[in-house]
């Protein structure tokens, strides 16, 4: 198969292949459906990993991978409301495992991704995002500056709680494409709820970003041995008790 640039690879990482210098150019749809095939494989294959391999850390190339997926996640408005902290440093996650259950794979993995939301909407913070978007996009257009003042009349001046869960919310979207892309890697990924979020930002100085944890997420590789859940069938609804078409 061949693209506009010459050969296609089935080694997509390859900077042979950058798709991103073909925006508007598509695979042949055979190879797209190989792969939507793969991608389901590899959903099929991730589970929360309970027990990690410590002797076994994620490549730095992989989280970058990784880490770009989330970057390139879709916002409400665009606004990225939530930071990525990632945490290598093992004396740190040490000091998160006991305000986070006593969860093992906060240490046995090689890194942690901790999910940051915005602790309210400002001006200031709104209107970095748009004034970036102008300075990429090297022009301004009126009516994107009639959608800023919008969002500023509307987010604002509304509960600093209220305009927390609304980023908290982003962050999940960026949680979801986290997991995906650690599959894709085959790389494994759990995601907690199950920390105290205020221990957890004072612990990484959050609370003085204006940032509050919402997920964390340790990256890791599962365990040959000691993880009660890695041979078991991953179980979901069938898609006709899960999925509703309205034709």
């Amino acid at each position: 198969m061949k693209g506009p640039a010459g050969p296609l690879f089935l080694d997509l990482q390859s900077p042979a292949v950058d798709f991103r210098l073909q925006p508007r150019w598509l695979p042949p749809l055979n190879f797209r459906k190989y792969l939507m095939s793969d991608l389901i494989s590899k959903l099929q294959w991730r589970y929360a990993a309970k027990k990690f391999n410590p002797a076994k850390a994620v490549p730095q190339e992989k989280l970058d991978r990784i880490l770009e997926a989330v970057r390139l996640t879709a916002t409400s408005s665009g606004l990225q409301p939530y930071e990525v902290i990632v945490v290598s440093n093992k004396e740190v996650r040490e000091k998160i495992v006991p305000v986070a259950w006593n969860q093992a794979q906060i240490t046995d993995g090689s890194h942690l991704l901790v999910f940051a939301a915005w602790d309210n909407y400002t001006a200031d913070r709104i209107n970095m995002m748009f004034d970036l978007v102008n300075t990429e996009r090297g022009f301004i257009n009126e009516g994107w500056e009639n959608y800023r003042k919008m969002i500023l009349g509307t987010f604002v001046p509304r509960d600093a709680e209220v305009n927390y869960q609304h980023a908290a919310r982003q962050a999940y979207i960026g949680v979801g494409t986290a997991l995906i892309a650690a599959a894709e890697e085959q790389v494994d990924a759990t995601p907690m709820e199950g920390f105290d979020p205020k221990a957890v930002d004072e612990i990484l100085g959050l609370d003085k970003r204006g940032l509050r944890s919402v997920v964390i997420m340790p990256l890791g590789y599962r365990a040959d041995e000691g993880d009660w859940l890695v041979n078991l069938k991953k179980v979901r609804r069938s898609r006709d008790n899960f999925v509703t078409e309205v034709k």
